[in-house]
């Protein structure tokens, strides 16, 4: 059992940044493979980043890549996502979610994957 709160988002000019940030209470967060999910008005929701329990492993979809970076501070039990170079279509709201794990050191990329699931935080970028 974990709880997230993201925080962080709100309205940005593109070519600007934002720091999102997961807070996590609960279970041990280290235990917990994380993510960041984004949804816009009529589509679906889709991986962003994900990062594995220790950060050692992290994934990145092909939209940003190269613009975005995931991380992690286990002592702080926070998951961070640092957006650079803001783009219009990056206008969503951001979930971030949460994946116990036990023997697995992955990161996992589906939404059916995770379990625990913040309330969200609106991005706009306006252009």
């Amino acid at each position: 059992q974990v709880q997230l709160v993201e925080s962080g988002g709100g309205l940005v000019q593109a070519g600007g940044s934002l720091r999102l940030s997961c807070a996590a209470s609960g279970r041990t967060f280290s235990s917990y493979a994380m993510g960041w999910f984004r949804q816009a008005p009529g589509k679906e929701r889709e991986i962003v980043a994900a990062i594995n329990w220790s950060g050692f492993s992290t994934y990145y979809a092909d939209s940003v890549k190269g613009r975005f970076t995931i991380s992690r501070d286990n002592a702080k039990n926070t998951v961070y996502l640092q957006m650079n170079s803001l783009k219009s279509e990056d206008t969503a709201v951001y979930y971030c979610a949460a994946k116990y794990v036990s023997l697995s050191g992955r990161y996992y990329i589906r939404t059916y994957e995770y379990d625990h699931w913040g309330q969200g935080t609106q991005v706009t970028v306006s252009s």
